[in-house]
Order: structure tokens, then C-alpha cells, then sequence
């Protein structure tokens, strides 16, 4: 069975501000939703069934490594992988642990 992929709102913030960076954004998320559908625990683990995937970012044209971070957080028992935050390697080089708990945070207080 399929999870379903829920785009919180403070990942749809990262989203518009970085696609405007690069046009290409949107098409690589979308390639990463469907992959996670398949696949949903990807990346490095972050602890509290959180997850940082590395993401290529065609117009940056840096492949993965200096690509995009997405963290995500599955939800095994719902069946759901919610899109916690996004950000360019180059401006950010990793979340906190605080920042990553208020994320969490946001899904409890009830955003999907």
C-alpha cells in the first residue's frame, strides 16, 4: 500500500521561496513524492522517525550533494510521510534539533 505524502504549511513556505530560485524545484519535488510513496524511509535518520533526503535540484545543476535538503517525518502506522521543511545546502548546512521539534510540533497542533 501507497503512503500519502502531506505538505505542511511551513514546507509549502520553503517551497515558494526557493522556487523562485530555481524554476526546476517543483518537478524535483514531485519526482521525490512519488519515489517516497514507493520508498518512504530515504535518507539519513534524524531520530523521532524524522529524516533528511538529499534532493537534486536540476537547475541548480549541483546534483545531489550540493543540492536541497527535504526532512521528513513517516508516520507508519497512518500510513503518511509529512514534508516538514526544505532548504538549499548552500544557505543552511543542517536543522537543529529544536527547529526539527517545532516542526513536529506543528503536525500535532493539528497542520496537514
Amino acid at each position: 500500500m501507497e503512503y500519502k505524502v502531506v505538505i505542511t504549511n511551513d514546507f509549502a513556505r520553503d517551497v515558494k521561496r526557493l522556487a523562485k530560485k530555481f524554476p526546476s524545484l517543483k518537478d524535483d519535488l514531485l519526482e521525490l513524492q512519488e519515489s517516497l510513496k514507493k520508498e518512504p524511509i530515504q535518507g539519513d535518520s534524524l531520530g523521532k522517525s524524522c529524516y533528511k533526503v538529499r534532493l537534486s535540484i536540476k537547475s541548480k545543476g549541483k546534483g545531489k550533494s550540493g543540492g536541497g535538503r527535504v526532512i521528513t517525518n513517516v508516520l507508519v502506522i497512518k500510513q503518511k510521510i509529512y514534508l516538514l521543511a526544505l532548504y538549499d545546502k548552500s544557505e543552511v548546512s543542517t536543522l537543529t534539533d529544536t527547529r526539527i521539534s517545532e516542526l513536529l510540533a506543528n503536525i500535532e497542533d493539528g497542520e496537514e
